[in-house]
Order: structure tokens, then C-alpha cells, then sequence
């Protein structure tokens, strides 16, 4: 009984961190039996700017129009960057989502999960399918052929039914 006490106590005490409302909307898209694509991102960060200069992710939602694509804002004091992805063509695509963190850019109160996940570096992009997380580029510029090779990938089943086994 002490013991059962014990972790009743701990529990309690424990911080419960429930996860912003950007957090939950990216949760409930992703159980969504098609593929979703979350990107994380700031408008200040020149890595991210850079990514949107050469059109690659307006290029990317319109040649994946099944494919759903989360914008999250983070470390930008809840701003959720909109005026950019206009500039660039984001906000008016039908698959395109934008939303923000409201965590703040710098200090002990940055965000370094979000949904669970490490983020150390913007931008970040995760890919999901069903619910499940597929592949994480948790590092830096994507570079766009190698995004479009792993949403051609998620689909696939990746099955290797009829090849023979190898000898153990």
C-alpha cells in the first residue's frame, strides 16, 4: 500500500504537459489514413526563408494534392508566420494547414518536443501515414527530391512477399 502511495504522490506532483492546441491539431491529422506532412519552421529563420525562396514546397503541395500539409510556426511567440506562406503562393492550397505554437522564440521556456518528439533545429519536417511517423528530418533544409522519394515510399507497402529469404 506504502508503495501504491507512494507513486499516487509522484504522479500527482509530476507537471502534466497536455500539448498546445498546434500540437493537437497535428495529432488528430495525422491519424488520417493518407499521408501528412509536417513541417516545422519559423518565418525569421533563413534556412526556412530559403526552403520557400526556391518554391519547393508550393511545388510539393501541388504535386501531391492527397497529401496534407501542416505548417507549425515555433519558436515565434505564436505568430504563425500566414504573411510569408502567402507571399509564397502556401496559403491558398487546398492541402496546405497553418498554425503556430505559442511557445516563445529563446529561454527556458522554448519548446524542444513537439508531440513528443525531440526538436533541437528548425526547420524540421516528419512524415506520417496512418498514424505513423514514416521518416523525420530533424536537420536542416529538405531537399525536395529526396521529400518526394519518401512520400512515393510511404505509400508503398513495404513488403518483400516473394523474394527469397536469406540463409541464416
Amino acid at each position: 500500500m506504502l508503495g501504491f502511495s507512494l507513486l499516487a504522490a509522484l504522479v500527482a506532483a509530476s507537471p502534466v504537459h497536455a500539448g498546445s492546441a498546434a500540437e493537437q491539431q497535428v495529432r488528430d491529422a495525422i491519424k488520417a489514413p493518407d499521408l501528412t506532412v509536417v513541417h516545422l519552421w519559423a518565418p525569421w529563420c533563413s534556412n526556412c526563408q530559403a526552403e520557400l525562396k526556391n518554391g519547393g514546397w508550393l511545388k510539393m503541395a501541388k504535386e501531391n494534392p492527397k497529401t496534407k500539409f501542416i505548417f507549425v510556426s515555433v519558436w515565434n511567440n505564436g505568430n504563425d508566420g500566414r504573411g510569408m506562406l502567402e507571399r509564397f503562393g502556401l496559403t491558398n492550397q487546398p492541402n496546405v494547414t497553418v498554425t503556430a505554437d505559442p511557445g516563445p522564440r529563446s529561454g527556458d521556456d522554448k519548446i524542444k518536443q513537439f508531440d513528443g518528439l525531440p526538436l533541437s533545429w528548425i526547420p524540421a519536417t516528419w512524415v506520417y501515414k496512418g498514424g505513423d511517423l514514416r521518416y523525420a528530418l530533424n536537420y536542416g533544409e529538405v531537399r525536395f527530391p529526396v521529400l518526394q522519394q519518401f512520400l512515393e515510399d510511404s505509400e508503398s507497402e513495404w513488403s518483400h512477399k516473394g523474394e527469397p529469404k536469406l540463409e541464416e
